[in-house]
């Protein structure tokens, strides 16, 4: 499309049926990427907290909008900000989508981490990773914690929730030991990333640095007395029954 929307003087209404769609898509990803510059320029100019708070603000009022538009265009009902075809699909088939979207999500992780390695190279890679792991930790957990109405200091057992809402808890295999009732270890049993990486006969991915940012910032923003310890990550050895593992300990208030 754009090598042909270079050569000719066309305007939106000359496209034909496939570069309207394929505009369209991209009008979405550009709003994506408008959407993500917002809130990192709010915490580059106030602060992640105040962005975080921000973030909470906008997020309803801008899905209220955009399905209310795309159902009065498209022709589809829209109740309390969702679409009523999602709605009226069998929850097994809901289900079945939030694994696929965590596949997507998944996906463009790693073709950005990719396409970083492929110029620059694996150390660059992993520090834009980390890096990148630190705000998302902290953007999903206030999200889950705004969705589950979790209170302030959600404890030990508001981590536990909001854990298995996380984009990763849809495509994984996870699980839970109770150490005490101020103490939990979470393994991650199956990663899909390792596996994927298992099956090809090579080494496990050295994610213990962007774990150790990604799992004490989630847990401290679903409740900041919540310290994290890493049990074992790659490239720490392992046992066969998971490839990370991390305990969360709730430090009572002084």
């Amino acid at each position: 499309m754009g090598q042909s929307m270079n050569n000719d003087n066309r305007k939106i209404e000359d496209l034909s049926q496939e570069e309207l769609a394929r505009f369209i898509i991209h009008m979405g990803h550009r709003m994506a990427v408008h959407h993500t510059l917002w809130f990192r320029e709010i915490e580059h100019q106030l602060g992640m907290e105040r962005a975080l708070d921000l973030l909470e603000e906008v997020e309803g009022n801008i899905n209220k909008i955009q399905m209310d538009r795309l159902g009065k265009t498209l022709g589809f009902e829209v109740k309390d900000g969702i679409p009523e075809p999602l709605l009226k699909l069998p929850r097994e088939k809901l289900v079945e989508l939030t694994g696929e979207i965590g596949k997507n999500w998944l996906a463009m992780d790693g073709l950005w981490f990719q396409a970083v390695e492929k110029v620059y190279g694996m150390n660059d890679a992993k520090r834009c990773n980390d890096s990148c792991w630190g705000r998302y930790s902290q953007v999903e957990a206030r999200l889950i914690k705004k969705f589950l109405g979790l209170p302030k200091k959600a404890g030990i057992d508001g981590l536990k929730r909001a854990l298995a809402f996380r984009m990763y808890a849809q495509i994984n295999v996870q699980s839970i030991i109770e150490e005490s009732p101020n103490s939990i270890i979470f393994q991650m049993n199956d990663c899909r990333v390792q596996s994927a990486r298992k099956r090809k006969g090579l080494a496990d991915y050295p994610c213990k640095s962007a774990g150790l940012v990604e799992y004490s910032r989630f847990a401290w923003t679903i409740d900041e007395r919540i310290r994290t310890e890493c049990v074992g990550c790659p490239p720490d050895e392992h046992p066969d029954d998971w490839f990370c593992a991390w305990r969360f300990v709730l430090e009572e208030d002084n």
